[in-house]
């Protein structure tokens, strides 16, 4: 079965089983400030995991785009991808863990046709936290799973969640297909050797981990699920490499020709390349623009990771702009997106990778120099600041570093650029954990106040700029509000003193914050705002503040306009040809 079949019979499966398609969430999160993708099907559905009614019931299933980049350094290996379509199916407070092992185990072996004796189980082995998961074990008993193929392993393993500091959380089953590579001596699904693949993950989400540690008992018990298509779509065409599946292999047969090498002989190159330039496309397409900051900087540095890796296979000339084109062919048709970008994505690519190769022939340039007073100093090595150097400055991978230094005769302290790298990784992971220190479940007063105002502001944009501005983007803390907007001048000062003026003006009229659901059809017809991934299928929220404004949105809202406080833009910058953002605040001292 191949990827698109799959992506379809999935959503058809649970259909009869009473649930609704739900569209794609953008990869770039409009009312998530805690993370800068989209990293999985649940993320846009925060709000009703918590307990607030969605506009199609209780029960949903879609295809997801996921973009994740804790695994990055991973990518070259057989299986692990930087972007990814998540297939899953939800509960919200509906049914639970019996009906949810069911039918998974039944899409599995009857739709799907795997071999039950092939498939393993792992489940929560409980802790101080929360108890063993025996109830899940017993499911996957009757379900005909033998007790030798059902595994206990720590939270480490067998937990999702929360993103950040709090929020909701549970313990989760993960689904494995033995490959029938040989396993060795403690092998279990889990372990990295190639003989387990993991397709399916169920989680159930029956805690909320609270800011003091605690994990209290959710008041709705929901279910979470998430089935990868590549990894699947390879489990069932026989591969034990998702690169040979053909959501990827095109984008390897490509590279093959480029480089006039073979992909067999060194794959790690090709499947970089592959993957990084697909999860820029996609990145690109939903409006993650290369840049230093925040998601853009992750865009930027998947496109300097590929062409790095393109350079060390002899492909000179610009190549990035013909491997989009590739993913939309690929792509479009579950994913239109693509297709209305094709040339955006394309022009941004080309722009981003010639900028690169002028840094990266600089990089050559600053290398030679590190060498030649290697040897001034009668040293045969390179030192480790020196390489790490090189890495961070000029985006010098070590492989090259240690392959242009042999050449010469020398060698590089790797022991050392190896400590100097895990040292930058640990400042990086607590810069995330600062990202992410609100959790998924951050909808606190002052965040959901600067989440109603982006409303106002897009609203005196519109007045003061025209109906052409429209919305690109926001993110939300609880300090500010960024947001991004359609417009290719620079704000002058008297148009930035007057969009305050017409906020501050609907905050002191107190307008109140009504909701309606409708079809998204009736929405726009209505006159609201669409711009967005808020699609909840056939079914969308309207926000409405008084008669000033009118969105169809998801995210979380105040009551009335007063309890806003006092609006004030902070900043204005470009972030990109047509586009410009502003961050403003919110001083509850009104007036």
């Amino acid at each position: 079965m191949q990827a698109n079949e799959l992506r379809e019979q999935y959503q058809k499966f649970f259909e009869a089983r009473g649930h609704k398609r739900i569209r794609s969430a953008p990869l770039l999160p409009e009312n998530d400030p805690t993370v800068l993708f989209t990293t999985a099907g649940m993320h846009p559905l925060v709000p009703f995991l918590l307990g607030e009614p969605h506009p199609l019931g209780r029960r949903l299933v879609n295809a997801q785009k996921c973009l994740r980049t804790d695994d990055i350094d991973e990518v070259g290996d057989a299986s692990h991808l930087t972007f990814f379509e998540m297939l899953g199916n939800w509960s919200l407070g509906d049914y639970f863990k019996t009906e949810s092992l069911a039918w998974s185990y039944e899409f599995l072996t009857q739709v799907l046709a795997l071999d039950p004796v092939r498939l393993a189980v792992t489940v929560f082995a409980g802790d101080t936290d929360a108890p063993r998961d025996d109830d899940t074990a017993g499911i996957w008993q009757r379900l005909g799973i033998p007790d030798e193929r059902i595994y206990f392993l720590p939270k480490k393993d067998n937990w999702w969640g929360p993103a950040g500091a709090t929020g909701p959380c549970g313990p989760d089953s993960e689904i494995f297909y033995d490959t029938g590579k040989p396993g060795h001596p403690g092998c279990a699904p889990g372990c990295a050797c190639g003989k387990w693949f993991e397709i399916w993950n169920n989680v159930f989400m029956e805690y909320n981990k609270t800011a003091d540690g605690r994990f209290i008992k959710l008041s709705q018990q929901n279910v979470d699920t998430g089935m990868g298509v590549d990894r699947t779509a390879a489990v069932l065409q026989g591969f034990d490499d998702v690169f040979r599946v053909e959501t990827l292999a095109p984008l390897i047969a490509r590279v093959e020709e480029l480089a006039r090498k073979k992909y067999a002989d060194d794959p790690k190159p090709f499947r970089v390349i592959a993957d990084h330039l697909r999860a820029a496309t996609f990145a690109i397409a939903d409006g993650a623009m290369p840049s230093n900051v925040e998601a853009g900087y992750v865009v930027r540095r998947l496109i300097r990771r590929a062409v790095r890796y393109a350079n060390a296979l002899g492909i000179a000339h610009n190549f990035c702009a013909d491997f989009s084109g590739i993913v939309v062919a690929m792509f479009a048709s579950a994913y239109p997106e693509l297709e209305q970008n094709r040339a955006h994505i394309a022009d941004e690519l080309d722009r981003e990778e010639s900028k690169f190769k002028a840094t990266l022939e600089r990089g050559l340039r600053e290398y030679h120099k590190v060498a030649e007073l290697t040897r001034d100093l009668g040293a045969n090595e390179i030192a480790a600041p020196d390489a790490f150097n090189l890495f961070e400055t000029f985006g010098f991978p070590l492989s090259l570093t240690i392959e242009l230094a042999r050449e010469q005769g020398l060698s590089v302290d790797e022991a050392g650029f190896d400590a100097l790298y895990r040292a930058h990784q640990e400042i990086s992971r607590r810069g995330s954990e600062q990202k992410f220190k609100g959790g998924l479940a951050d909808h606190a007063e002052q965040t959901t106040r600067l989440h109603t105002a982006t409303h106002l502001l897009h609203q005196a944009l519109r007045a003061v700029l025209g109906a052409s501005v429209r919305q690109m983007g926001s993110n939300i803390t609880a300090e500010r509000l960024r947001f991004d907007f359609a417009y290719a001048e620079k704000l002058t000062p008297e148009q930035i003193a007057q969009i305050e003026n017409i906020v501050n003006q609907q905050i002191e009229n107190d307008l109140p914050v009504s909701i309606a659901v409708m079809s998204l059809d009736q929405a726009i017809k209505s006159g609201a705002l669409a711009f967005f991934g808020e699609k909840y299928g056939d079914q969308v929220k309207v926000y409405s503040m008084g008669s000033f404004s009118k969105e169809v949105c998801g995210g979380p809202h105040v009551q009335r306009t007063g309890e806003l406080g006092h609006f004030k833009i902070a900043k204005q910058e470009s972030v990109g040809q047509g586009a410009r953002r502003v961050r403003a605040v919110l001083d509850p001292k009104t007036g």
